[in-house]
């Protein structure tokens, strides 16, 4: 069945001291346009992202949003030794000197060795973003899955109105036919009264000039071809919603012919009755046009 353009799917996750939100929106467009708001320093992580949902997705634009946060409290810290016993040296020099001039240092504080740059190590994977960005890429599926979803939901929604509009075009189109039947004794009686009077004042006429002519007017009034389309057009849309797959392209170009049909069959009325139908299909079918605009 045919997907909707429109969707959206939100999740929520954590992996260590991590956790996140992210939300994944849609809305119609000609092609796949793909925005992402992902963190800088997840390297990789937006590619793997873009590449997962051009697997999945046709058209549409489509908008990715995360935030992410850091529990501080999950953090463990660890002294760097080697500042520590530095700095423990620099102390001692110092103290060694300010004596040595007579001068006197209040004592040292272990808590302000500890708050120098670089004196604790955090037991984060900061630094390596790699297990985060995997175990994102993996959770980003749940999401995907839970955003197709609704586009397929969407998209039955759409089929269910488009069929009935179809229904809608099928009755209109039966109907022309029938009131192109009534009209048809009407039409002839017409031409024959053409006929009579041209060849009334047809002296030194070419009789094929005005055969051709004649029957490019009982040609340009025939809407049996129109007709043929239309009901072609029908079968060929009902057709493209019940495949798998893009298929809003196909549907857009359809809804083009079945416009023009409509067009051509207002101008070959010829009848109060046939262009009321004419203009009826042209209302319903623009009106399917707009539903189309949606499919993927």
């Amino acid at each position: 069945m045919i997907r909707s353009m429109t969707g959206f799917a939100s999740a929520k996750g954590q992996h260590g001291p991590h956790s996140w939100t992210w939300e994944l929106r849609s809305v119609n467009g000609k092609g796949l346009d793909m925005r992402l708001r992902v963190p800088d320093w997840l390297t990789g992580l937006e590619a793997a992202l873009r590449a997962k949902l051009s697997k999945s997705l046709n058209r549409g634009n489509v908008t990715l949003s995360m935030r992410l946060s850091r529990e501080d409290s999950a953090t463990e810290l660890a002294l760097n030794e080697a500042a520590m016993n530095a700095a423990l040296t620099a102390v001692e020099q110092t103290e060694q000197m300010a004596s040595a001039r007579g001068i006197t240092l209040a004592p040292s504080r272990a808590s302000d060795l500890l708050a120098l740059k670089g004196m604790l190590d955090t037991g984060s994977d900061s630094d390596d973003p790699g297990p985060l960005v995997a175990h994102l890429t993996a959770e980003f599926d749940v999401l995907v899955d839970a955003f197709l979803d609704m586009r397929r939901t969407e998209g039955d929604a759409l089929a269910a109105v488009l069929n009935t509009q179809l229904d809608q075009v099928a009755t209109l189109t039966a109907k022309a036919a029938e009131l192109a039947e009534q009209r048809r004794d009407k039409i002839a009686q017409v031409l024959r009264e053409n006929l009579a009077r041209v060849l009334d004042n047809s002296q030194g006429a070419d009789p094929e000039r005005v055969a051709q002519e004649l029957a490019l007017i009982a040609v340009k009034a025939d809407i049996t071809e129109e007709i043929d389309r239309l009901t072609a057009h029908v079968t060929a849309a009902r057709d493209l919603l019940a495949q798998n797959g893009a298929v809003g392209r196909k549907l857009d170009f359809l809804m083009q012919e079945f416009n023009r049909e409509a067009n051509t069959l207002c101008s070959k009325a010829q009848s109060s009755d046939l262009t009321a139908v004419g203009l009826e299909l042209k209302a319903v079918i623009d009106q399917m046009r707009e539903q189309v605009q949606n499919v993927e």
